[in-house]
């Protein structure tokens, strides 16, 4: 019951978000500062509270490492292979990156923080780091590959590098493996601000949220669900459940890993040559429909 009452949150917590666009409260540029302080002031607060006070074994382990890269890329060649025969390139390409692109930051740590515990965020935010180095560059080129798209690859990378959120759990990972701890205010306060991740995150997450136009392939982004929320996080079950990795941990990857399509999704198809209102819709598609099988795995796994 407790999982119903908290994803029913979520969902309120997006319906607001939504709302709030359509009635001019959150308007683009009020959503680009909630956007702002997420990502980088309570997303690298969370990484960081999540990670500094944990021991670096119970962290970061070569299965776990090894899983979550497993997963990515049996995920990523299926669906080069199920999407390469979308004739239009825009479309193929949108199709690829959103088969695996997870919303790890914005949804993803924030719901492992608030459904499985501060034991399991230690792990989401690992596989998050994961996610930034892998997922950015991977989508990057596919969508310059597909698309032949012109973009500066080093400038996409660089921003990878100076990542807030990668760079709170370095220094979170250094604090584990130094012994260093905080001061108990400064804790406190970490916590406070740790806390309003999840609530701005699904604010500016519901704010993003459009179908646009009326040339959608229904078919396409059914298929992007189905491997997005129904295939990755199905594979990366099957994949924890033969590693030596806890119970906690393997549930925290596998509600990370079927998380719906990150909205960066949309703005790196946008800047590169894909069908942004392809993107849109599948954004939109994937997050809806991910309520329901977030509670699927957390009922089955939490």
């Amino acid at each position: 019951m407790e999982v119903f009452v908290r994803l029913g949150y979520l969902l309120a917590l997006l319906g607001v978000g939504v709302a709030a666009r359509q009635v001019g409260i959150l308007t683009e540029r009020r959503n680009g500062w909630l956007n702002d302080v997420a990502f980088y002031v309570a997303l690298p607060a969370l990484v960081f509270s999540s990670t500094y006070d944990r021991a670096l074994g119970e962290l970061v382990s070569p299965a776990l490492v090894g899983g979550v890269l497993l997963v990515f890329a049996l995920v990523v060649a299926l669906a080069w292979v199920v999407h390469r025969r979308r004739a239009a390139r825009g479309r193929r390409s949108v199709a690829v990156v959103q088969s695996y692109h997870s919303n790890l930051g914005f949804l993803g740590l924030p719901l492992v923080e608030a459904t499985l515990g501060s034991a399991a965020s230690g792990t989401a935010a690992v596989v998050l780091g994961i996610g930034i180095l892998v997922q950015t560059p991977l989508t990057v080129g596919s969508l310059i590959a597909i698309n032949d798209a012109e973009a500066d690859v080093v400038d996409e990378l660089r921003g990878v590098a100076t990542n807030p959120v990668l760079i709170a759990l370095i220094v979170g990972l250094g604090f584990s493996t130094a012994g260093l701890g905080v001061p108990g205010t400064v804790a406190t306060g970490l916590g406070a601000v740790s806390e309003l991740a999840l609530p701005i995150a699904l604010l500016c997450v519901g704010a993003s949220l459009s179908v646009v136009g009326s040339d959608v392939d229904l078919g396409l982004t059914g298929s992007v669900v189905a491997m997005k929320i129904g295939l990755m996080p199905a594979v990366a079950w099957v994949v924890f459940t033969f590693l030596a990795v806890d119970a906690t941990a393997a549930a925290a990857v596998v509600v990370m890993l079927g998380m719906p399509s990150a909205v960066s999704t949309y703005v790196y198809a946008t800047e590169l040559g894909g069908d942004s209102q392809l993107a849109s819709l599948n954004v939109f598609a994937t997050t809806l429909a991910s309520l329901g099988t977030v509670t699927v795995i957390l009922s089955v796994m939490g």
